[in-house]
């Protein structure tokens, strides 16, 4: 590799760190006639498929120029950093050759927009196509569409990539137009929805036909930037709500804010909301696979995800009224609401009690976590009263810091009884 393309990789994966949204999760794209590279079975490393494998990606943009000035975005077009761009060939042999050195199994290829969306996303195109045809790469391929771009690029990009995504970046139209003012929602929800609709209307052609080319297989995803803007988790969880039964998304990423540039019009912060981004996730998680719907985690009452306790815990704790849970009678919907147990536990739950009462020593080796779950659920009339002697508070100091705190609750909760009745 020559100084000026190892010069360009530095620039340009570096640039493309900020993107959080690299997942490979189900990609199902076969080797076949002898080509480079298979997205199904086995990965290396960084990124992490729904089944908890890791893949290893060329993460990398096409080029850090961009007409557009967002001013959260490191790339943007006022902001003095080193510029470069990679040619076709460029990218194509780059992965070629990572690839044969086992450093990847596939390629995360997303681009800043220069010249003009169109411009961009020919080139995006013309990389995964000459992958797939000409060297018949069976990696697994992203591509960050571009905004704006045309309805046949973004259709064809989805013939050769196994993902597609659109970044929203902004939880609000109000915030796009005040840090993006160059984007809009609707150019950004428009390919979202082509992407969809090629999705659905490629596995219905697969029910009638035999062989049908394949369409952007492992669906969507989007990313949305965390702490950039005053939108609160309530606004940023019915979005993503919305995108997942509007779009039908694979994923929703969240990425805190990282501070690139002295806009003014942005938050001076130090670092960037880890600990709201992990909440985030943990929320997003809850929506997809436990049950749970937007307006339950938060409401505007409550409009902020709480960071010392997951949401889970935290929808527990405001409703202690439905605790505790009998776990050997209780719907399977139910049994996945306790705090400290997960999706799998819940089955082995549901499979075990079948046979004989379950009691607490049961559930631990099933996989629940007791230190959580204990106060909110009940077996064999084994249960800690506690949730219902104590406040909120009082519950979740107990969990947090344990027993000593609810023996100092206790005894303040009794001196104040006395202090009352004297």
């Amino acid at each position: 590799m020559n100084e000026r393309i190892q010069e360009k990789l530095s620039i340009l994966a570096d640039a493309a760190k900020y993107d959080a949204s690299c997942s490979s999760s189900g990609g199902k794209r076969k080797n076949e006639n002898k080509g480079l590279g298979n997205a199904e079975g086995m990965g290396i490393c960084h990124s992490y498929t729904e089944d908890g494998r890791c893949v290893s990606l060329l993460k990398i943009l096409l080029t850090n120029h961009c007409i557009f000035d967002c001013a959260y975005c490191v790339s943007r077009r006022s902001n003095d950093v080193k510029r470069a761009a990679f040619t076709v060939d460029e990218v194509v042999d780059l992965t070629i050759n990572f690839y044969r050195r086992n450093y990847i199994e596939g390629l995360f290829l997303s681009s800043g927009i220069f010249s003009s969306p169109d411009y961009t996303m020919e080139r995006l195109v013309r990389i995964v196509k000459k992958l797939r045809t000409e060297h018949k790469f069976n990696g697994y391929i992203h591509v960050k569409t571009i905004p704006g771009a045309s309805e046949e690029l973004i259709a064809e990009a989805g013939l050769y990539a196994d993902r597609l995504s659109v970044n929203i970046e902004l939880p609000s139209e109000l915030a796009l137009t005040t840090l993006a003012p160059e984007k809009n929602y609707q150019e950004i929800l428009t390919p979202m929805a082509q992407i969809r609709d090629g999705i659905i209307q490629n596995k219905e052609e697969k029910a009638l036909f035999k062989k049908v080319p394949a369409f952007a297989t492992a669906g969507q995803s989007t990313q949305l930037i965390v702490g950039a803007s005053d939108d609160t988790d309530l606004q940023i969880i019915k979005l993503t709500d919305s995108l997942y039964q509007g779009y039908g998304l694979k994923r929703v990423y969240y990425s805190g804010y990282i501070p690139v540039t002295d806009d003014a019009r942005l938050p001076q912060v130090t670092q960037p909301p880890v600990i709201r981004e992990h909440r985030l996730y943990q929320t997003d998680w809850l929506m997809r696979f436990y049950g749970f719907q937007a307006d339950e985690i938060l409401d505007p009452a409550h409009p902020h995800l709480d960071l010392e306790i997951d949401p889970k815990l935290a929808w527990a704790l405001r409703n202690r009224h439905v605790f505790p849970v009998d776990v050997n009678t209780a719907e399977y919907e139910m049994i996945l609401r306790i705090p400290g147990v997960g999706a799998r536990s819940a089955k082995r739950i549901v499979a075990a009690r079948r046979f004989a009462s379950l009691n607490m020593e049961t559930l631990r080796q099933l996989g629940v976590v007791l230190k959580r779950a204990k106060y909110f659920l009940t077996c064999q009339g084994e249960h800690q009263p506690i949730i219902g002697e104590l406040s909120e508070q009082q519950v979740r100091r107990q969990i947090l810091f344990g027993g000593a705190s609810v023996r100092s609750a206790l005894v303040t909760q009794q001196l104040d009884l006395f202090a009352q009745a004297s």
